[in-house]
């Protein structure tokens, strides 16, 4: 079976490494990886480069490096590109704090060889530190969900149709990629896998989870950040979406996420947790501005404020 994997790196060479040995050890499969190294601070680039070298253990590895941080959207689309003008093999999207089982992956691709249907399809995501506790069995609607995680795997047909496919792991025709376009690059981070799986669906891909595959994903890994960035940008892409594939109900929507976000920037400055609220607030602002795209600097620059503000009224 011929498969591309893009594996995404910032600030995080050794979690990469480690993924890429993984992956490069499978003893059935031999695909094609592509490291993107998002414009690391930290000389993970660097130390990336090396190993794609020097190691006799990834022959197969190509390293892109990106001059700016391009976010989930635009840094796993320099891997596509890439992955679509070398073949036409299915492509693995995989975080690289994840973990998976090459029979799980080959499961996945027997899937999609024996339904055309499915476009896109992943496994079952469990955690990686609690290894019976279920994170994600596919997605629903991030226009209308609060909760768009499905976090019950339900009895019956081993294959689900669901929403979206997380892009904590995911398989994709090429041939979805090449119909529907690349991820918008406006998401930047969270939101672009429910937007290309609704795309594919406006396209006759449907969306899938196969129940009997499995992965692992290890958030404690990125804990810092949810604070902030996660909170601002799956507040705000909400709005992306809902602009883009909810015209008929956009009021109502756009009413909801307003009451919800003020409501949940509330709770944040209640908890003490002054940038997290701040966070929430610039999420709100700008996803009704219609500012979208990458704004880490912005947000942290914006919570540091919050946090210090909060600091020196304390002391």
């Amino acid at each position: 079976m011929k498969l591309a994997v893009i594996i995404l790196n910032w600030n995080a060479a050794d979690d990469t490494i480690r993924c890429v040995r993984t992956v490069a050890s499978w003893e059935v499969l031999h695909p094609t990886i592509w490291v993107v190294d998002n414009h690391s601070t930290d000389r993970s680039a660097d130390g990336l480069e090396q190993f794609a070298t020097i190691s006799r253990e990834c022959p197969g590895v190509h390293l892109i490096r990106n001059a700016a941080n391009l976010g989930f959207s635009g840094g796993n689309n320099r891997g596509i590109v890439q992955a679509l003008s070398a073949s036409d093999a299915p492509i693995l999207l995989m975080n690289n704090d994840a973990f998976v089982e090459e029979q799980d992956i080959m499961r996945l691709l027997d899937t999609l060889q024996e339904d055309e249907d499915w476009g896109l399809i992943g496994p079952l995501i469990f955690d990686a530190d609690q290894r019976d506790r279920l994170l994600s069995a596919g997605g629903r609607d991030i226009g209308r969900y609060v909760n768009t995680h499905i976090c019950e795997a339900t009895v019956g047909d081993p294959v689900r149709q669901v929403d979206y496919v997380p892009g904590t792991m995911m398989v994709v025709r090429a041939e979805v990629f090449r119909t529907v376009g690349l991820f918008d690059e406006g998401y930047f981070f969270s939101g672009e896998a429910a937007d290309l799986c609704e795309r594919a669906r406006q396209h006759g891909y449907a969306s899938a989870i196969d129940t009997r595959a499995r992965a692992f994903h290890s958030l404690g890994r990125s804990s810092d950040l949810r604070e902030t960035l996660h909170a601002y940008y799956s507040l705000r892409n909400r709005f992306l979406f809902i602009r883009k594939f909810r015209h008929t109900q956009r009021v109502w929507l756009y009413s909801f996420w307003v009451l919800y976000d003020l409501g949940g920037s509330l709770k944040a400055q209640l908890q003490g947790k002054s940038a997290k609220a701040r966070a929430v607030r610039l999420g709100l602002l700008d996803g009704l501005r219609g500012r979208f795209g990458g704004r880490n600097e912005y947000v942290l620059s914006a919570g540091a404020d919050a946090t210090g503000k909060a600091a020196r009224i304390q002391s």
